[in-house]
């Protein structure tokens, strides 16, 4: 199968009587592009942004839709957004206990295994201590150095500059893994514990190095984001491994 990677030479295309079929696209910019008469049986979409644009299909935008289906099966999920302490505290609460329910109920065989080109179990928990190092500890409370070493980075940081290096190359056992995903649960949620409106308002540095300026409530939001989708993809890899 030929791959086309980096490219920029299909904007502005027109595919006529062409065939996709079968075709994995991945980190792909698909914004603006418009579809007339196609065959979509089968067709899978999973946008992590999708909350944040529109995805109009034969005239009806589903996102809501999709937003509002997400909500149901995932309860608390619409608490993501909460803009007061009160607030976060509850959708803190309702995502742990979620987190807590798909940990608790995986067999030990399934925590490393994985489908091809996502993340198991326990590299998603290590993602999960990565995203907590680098809104709360690195963003909101400015520590110096971070991030743990057993954190998982995402594909690409290495290009945006980020020094991959501060991570350990040897992966951890599952028991350090719950061990340290433990220490930072406790440490949003002793953050939260005492957190007032006005530090939410507070302005915070992108610590990605974007020209974003987040406020300390953006912050804690983009957490409870990252563990409702990444408690999203496991459970639906976890589903295809069972």
């Amino acid at each position: 199968m030929t791959t086309f990677s980096g490219t920029d030479e299909f904007e502005g295309a027109s595919f006529v009587q062409a065939s996709f079929k079968g075709a994995r696209m991945r980190y792909v910019d698909f914004s603006g592009v418009s579809m007339r008469s196609v065959d979509v049986g089968g067709l899978d979409i999973d946008s992590h942004d999708l909350a944040f644009g529109s995805l109009t299909v034969n005239g009806v935008d589903v996102v809501p839709l999709v937003e509002a289906e997400l909500n149901r099966r995932f309860p608390g999920r619409e608490l993501k957004d909460a803009q007061i302490p009160e607030g976060l505290r509850e959708a803190w609460v309702a995502v742990q206990a979620a987190w807590a329910e798909t940990v608790a109920s995986t067999p030990a065989e399934l925590v490393d295994a994985h489908v091809p080109q996502e993340w198991s179990l326990s590299q998603t928990l290590r993602h999960l201590i990565l995203a907590t190092d680098c809104w709360l500890r690195s963003a909101i409370l400015k520590v110096p150095e971070p991030f743990h070493e057993i954190g998982q980075i995402f594909t690409g940081a290495a290009e945006m500059g980020f020094d991959t290096s501060i991570f350990r190359a040897e992966p951890p056992t599952y028991a350090e893994v719950l061990a340290v995903r433990a220490e930072r649960q406790q440490m949003v949620t002793d953050f939260l514990a005492l957190v007032s409106n006005d530090l939410l308002a507070q302005e915070r540095a992108d610590p990605w190095g974007g020209d974003w300026r987040p406020s300390v409530g953006d912050c804690v939001r983009v957490i409870l984001e990252e563990e409702w989708a990444h408690l999203r993809y496991i459970q639906r890899d976890l589903a295809l491994l069972s």
